[in-house]
This record gives structure tokens, sequence and C-alpha cells, in this order.
């Protein structure tokens, strides 16, 4: 493993046991996400570092019974939080690095990912890596329940201008990996960027 992935595990394991509790009022911004994706039933999701598994019910609303709602994640402290919380029973947990996928490609409908871009070890590498598991016209969902401001001020910090979720930044990076960028929003109850695999 690597020491991203390392520094990774140890930060969530780390928290994974009361991660639910120092953000109990999510749950309305995940569900109005995942509504955002255009899910249809039967459909197939993936909730890439899914941790304690909150976007879980809401993508397991979008595609109903008949889909398909994976949540991956490299800490398994979390994936346990996850099933401790009851959300195995909204979808398949995996416990599995999303930099390599053990996915086939063009496998799924939709990516989401909370939180995700500011752990991965090479964002560039690892935005095509989910445009591999995405059909040709899916959607990537890259959310946090809280914009880039607030987060910085809960975490006593300032926006930096290398930040990877401002959009002058992210619209190259996505493009890089074959993702356009079609919505942008970052305001204090949310950040939410969408994205369409390109052929």
């Amino acid at each position: 493993m690597s020491d991203d992935h390392t520094r990774v595990r140890d930060f969530f394991t780390a928290r994974a046991a009361d991660w639910d509790n120092r953000f109990p009022d999510d749950g309305p911004a995940y569900r109005a996400a995942a509504s955002e994706l255009g899910l249809r039933p039967g459909g197939r999701v993936l909730d890439a570092g899914c941790g304690t598994g909150r976007a879980l019910p809401a993508l397991r609303g979008a595609v109903g019974p008949s889909g398909v709602v994976l949540g991956v994640d490299l800490t398994p402290a979390m994936l346990e939080a996850a099933t401790r919380a009851g959300r195995d029973r909204e979808g398949q947990l995996l416990l599995a690095d999303v930099t390599r996928l053990p996915l086939r490609g063009a496998s799924l409908d939709a990516v989401f990912g909370a939180g995700l871009i500011s752990h991965l070890p090479d964002p560039a590498e690892n935005l095509r890596e989910l445009r591999r598991v995405v059909r040709p016209g899916g959607i990537l969902a890259l959310f946090h329940p809280i914009g880039r401001a607030a987060l910085a001020a809960r975490q006593g910090r300032q926006i930096t201008t290398d930040d990877l979720r401002a959009e002058e930044n992210l619209r190259p990076l996505l493009a890089g990996a074959g993702w356009q960028l079609t919505s942008y929003v970052d305001e204090d109850a949310r950040f939410l960027a969408l994205a369409v695999r390109q052929d």
C-alpha cells in the first residue's frame, strides 16, 4: 500500500466510530445530491470512498430494488461502521481501492464521490479509473455536504488557489481524464460538481 493510502486509512480509521455522530444533519444534502444524478430504477451506481455509507440509502432510493448499489472504501473500520448502521442492506460493500476498482469497464451508470477528490493520491489518473467503470454518457458526481468556504472555516484554514475543487482547477482536471463538467455548485450548504463521461 502506498504512503498516501496508509495516511488515508489511518485518518479514517481513527474517526470511523464517531463519524456519523459528527455530521448528523447531512442526510438531506446527500438525498438532494443523489437525486441530481438522474438515476433510473434498475440503474447501477458506485459510491466511491463510501465511508460509513451515508449516501447508500439515497442511491438505493434512486435505483430502486432492481438496481445495483456498490459502496467501495479503503478503510475496513468505515465499512464496519456502515454495517453497524445497517447501510449494508442498501448496497453491497466492498473493501477496495478506488484507484484500482475490481469492476468491469463501462459497467456503471454513475459514480458518486462524497469528499473523495481531496483524498485521491493522483487525481488525474484516479479520475480516469472512475471513467473506465462508467458507460459512455454516464455521470460522475463530486459532492460535499458543505461548500468549500464553509469547509475551510470548519477546519480553521483559508481556501487556497490550488484547491482541486475550485471550478477553474476542476474543469481542466476532469477534461483531461475524459469527463465534461456540466454543473458546478459551490455554496455554503453544499458542493456538487457533475460531469459526463466523454467517449
